[in-house]
């Protein structure tokens, strides 16, 4: 925190030699360049991810950034590993004020602005560059309109997250070996489309449990990113893996409103390219690492990986469903999936 020292200076008699008065007006001078001091702003940057992921190294890319652009005037304090609360906390501390700034899965924004939910649609993304003409385009930019009419809090930048297998006991190789499957889902509804529109039980558990669900059987399969299959250890109790892809994730970066509407339109412009180069290291890096750790895992030798057909999964999905069912815009839908 930036600290104020308080000078002061006296003077005998009715007159000020020279002297004093040159210790005075360098007294002036020196509260003046505190009083500038004490006025640099501490913001706290909040998320949950870990030092070492790509999401924190793109936090502090971002933090040095807009202190090094506004010449010092704000001070970035990063709060990784939920420290400051769950993902959930942290978006309520951006309209409470108790936070400034976070990176966070964009289900999270869906709970205010609903279209915003359709990202995690089965098989909406083809691949990264798709989610890359996503983050540009006109749709995910009214994504993120109602957001802020929601909530006044200002989404800047989106980051690719990489996409989600199945892995599992037994091979999934088609739409109908997912039938009967107890797989492991995040406790959310936008996770619950792709295995219930193929007949699966989605069954949610916390993911620090989930290895030993796997474990002792208690769900038959479960789907994340390679980065979590192989950081948890997954593949260790799983004889398969499938290419599906059927979700790609994306996080949002968010400037609290309460920050946003009292910076200066400069301001915001460094805020934001901040936060947007940031976003696109992160998303280069979890791209690269996302192909070097699939690699690691099949010299692992411990599961079998498999390229599936995702057409005939998406087009099972949408027969046995559709974005309306879970309160989705088709027009979103259809927005999204005609970027080229």
């Amino acid at each position: 925190m930036p600290t104020t020292t308080t000078m002061s200076a006296t003077a005998s008699g009715s007159r000020l030699s020279r002297r004093t008065f040159g210790l005075l007006a360098g007294g002036a001078v020196t509260a003046a360049f505190v009083r500038t001091a004490s006025a640099q702003q501490v913001l706290k940057f909040a998320y949950v991810y870990e030092p070492g992921e790509p999401h924190h190294k793109g936090a502090v890319t971002a933090a040095a950034e807009i202190e090094q652009r506004t010449g010092g005037r704000y001070k970035i304090q990063l709060f990784p590993s939920g420290t400051l609360g769950k993902e959930s906390d942290l978006n309520q501390g951006l309209s409470l004020g108790s936070i400034d700034m976070t990176i966070s899965a964009a289900s999270f924004q869906a709970q205010v602005a609903k279209r915003i939910g359709v990202a995690y649609f089965p098989f909406v993304f083809r691949d990264y560059d798709h989610v890359m003409l996503y983050a540009k385009s006109d749709v995910y930019g009214s994504f993120v309109e109602d957001y802020q009419r929601a909530t006044s809090n200002r989404i800047v930048a989106l980051t690719y997250a990489a996409e989600r297998q199945v892995t599992s006991n037994k091979p999934v190789l088609t739409p109908e070996d997912m039938k009967g499957l107890k797989i492991r889902v995040p406790d959310s509804a936008a996770y619950m489309a792709f295995p219930k529109a193929l007949g699966a039980n989605p069954t949610p558990i916390a993911l620090g449990e989930v290895y030993l669900a796997l474990q002792t059987g208690v769900v038959d399969a479960q789907e994340n990113a390679f980065n979590t299959i192989w950081s948890r250890k997954f593949h260790e109790v799983q004889k398969h893996i499938s290419l599906t892809g059927h979700v790609i994730d994306s996080l949002n970066s968010i400037v609290s409103g309460l920050l946003w509407n009292r910076l200066s339109a400069a301001d915001k412009t460094i805020f934001a390219e901040a936060m947007q180069k940031g976003a696109q290291q992160a998303s280069q890096e979890i791209r690269d690492q996302d192909k070097v750790l699939m690699e690691e895992v099949r010299k692992a030798n411990t599961s079998t990986i498999h390229t599936v057909d995702k057409e005939r999964f998406r087009q099972a999905v949408l027969a046995a469903s559709k974005p309306e069912d879970f309160g989705y815009q088709r027009a979103d839908y259809d927005k999204i999936i005609a970027l080229k």
